[in-house]
Parts: C-alpha cells; sequence; structure tokens
C-alpha cells in the first residue's frame, strides 16, 4: 500500500483498471487497498464517471505520515545514534522530531523505547583496518537480528570469523554497540557460555529461536566493553 500511495501523489489521477495491471492484481484487491487506506485517514479522492479514476491529495505530506510502532521506534532510535555521536551538522531539529515522536507513544511504549534506546551504545570510530574489511550484511540478517534485540528472543546465528572460520551459535542479544561505521552486538553465547562481541556484518545467517532471555545489566558486559575482543 505505500508504493501506491506513493504513485497516487505522484502520478495523480489514475484508474483502478490501470493500477491493477501496473501492480499485477486484480481490481478488486485494488479497491481494497484503497478502502483499507482510506480508513488509515489518506485523503484520497475519486472522480466518477468517464474518464475518472482515483487520487491522493497532493497536500498530502509529512505532516500526514503514519507510522507503525516499530517504525516509529527505529525512527527515535536512529535520532538517538545521531544525538549521541554529537554530530554538528543536521542535529538542529532533531530534537523536536524527537519530542514529537516521544508524546505520540503510550506511556507503557515511552517506557519500552527508553530501555530499547540505552541497550545501544556509542564507541569510538572503528580503525582504518577494521573499516577495510566492513561489508553489508544481508536485509534478513539485519531484519531478524533487529526484531530479536527488540522483542529479548534468542537467536541461532552462523557466524564468520576474522580467519574466515564459521560457526553455529546460540545467542542473546543483549547490547548493540557502534564503533562507527561497525555494528557489533553484545551477547551470551550459549556455545561458550559466556559473554561474547559479534560483529554484526559477520553474521551470515540468524533465526529466531522463539526463546525470550532476560537483560543484564550493562555492567555484567563492562570487561566485554573495555577490551579489544571485537573481532572474535
Amino acid at each position: 500500500m505505500e508504493l501506491l500511495a506513493v504513485q497516487l501523489k505522484q502520478d495523480g489521477l489514475c484508474t483502478v483498471k490501470d493500477l491493477a495491471h501496473q501492480h499485477g492484481v486484480s481490481e478488486r484487491t485494488i479497491t481494497r487497498d484503497l478502502l483499507l487506506m482510506r480508513e488509515q485517514g489518506l485523503p484520497i479522492d475519486a472522480d466518477r464517471g468517464r474518464g475518472g479514476g482515483v487520487r491522493l491529495d497532493r497536500n498530502w505530506g509529512v505532516g500526514r505520515i503514519n507510522l507503525s510502532y516499530p517504525e516509529a521506534v527505529d525512527l527515535l532510535i536512529s535520532i538517538a545514534v545521531a544525538e549521541q555521536m554529537n554530530s554538528p551538522m543536521f542535529l538542529a531539529s532533531l530534537g523536536s522530531v524527537r519530542r514529537q515522536l516521544v508524546a505520540s507513544f503510550s506511556p507503557e511504549k515511552r517506557h519500552k523505547v527508553n530501555r530499547l534506546k540505552s541497550r545501544i551504545l556509542i564507541g569510538v570510530t572503528a580503525s582504518t583496518f577494521v573499516q577495510a574489511s566492513v561489508a553489508v550484511p544481508p536485509n534478513r540478517v539485519v531484519q531478524t537480528l533487529h526484531l530479536a534485540f527488540i522483542d529479548q528472543v534468542t537467536l541461532a546465528i552462523r557466524y564468520q570469523n576474522e580467519g574466515g572460520e564459521t560457526s553455529e551459535r546460540q545467542i542473546e542479544p543483549h547490547y548493540l554497540l557502534l564503533n562507527y561505521p561497525v555494528w557489533y552486538v553484545i551477547a551470551i553465547d550459549h556455545l561458550r557460555d559466556a559473554l561474547r562481541t559479534f560483529r554484526c556484518d559477520r553474521i551470515l545467517k540468524a533465526e529466531p529461536t522463539g526463546t525470550l532471555f532476560r537483560l543484564l545489566p550493562k555492567e555484567e558486559f563492562q570487561q566485554s566493553l573495555d577490551g579489544n575482543d571485537l573481532l572474535i
């Protein structure tokens, strides 16, 4: 539906028949999606009669944007990361955006988001040696890790270490650490029954186990954070 909304705003008047053809679905599916979009508050107008069609009010924009809870959490955490990095650029309005996002949450969700923010740590900039080896992790791995981190669910992962050796692990993702531009997950490693730090871009595969874990205080991981074991 997001792609449909963008198209309706960019293209103006479109017929249901044309939309169905472009998206490879039935006219009934398009009609149902348009109804759902209206129920979500999107201002969709319809012109009846010959040559008519549907369109999204061109005045609709950022002020009417609808974010899901996970999307709002992602944005809020990204703002918190930017603020913690203390970059002088583009920070002028972030405080206002953050306050508006926080105000949109229920008190219960507000507490949950604040707890999540406290689990994201900002460290030093990675060395040029480390930066040279950074890769982009697969989207599925990123999404799975993200959900497991939020929901405190144990992950089954396939991990490749610095030497290229792979191993199967079960980890509890307690904290995330950014040594820009490298992300690490600070975890309990069930294979070693110990605290371990894993580079996120070296996680080749990740699947949730469905097992919840209890969050440990950051102090429990202090030795790992203070050490140099970020390339296991």
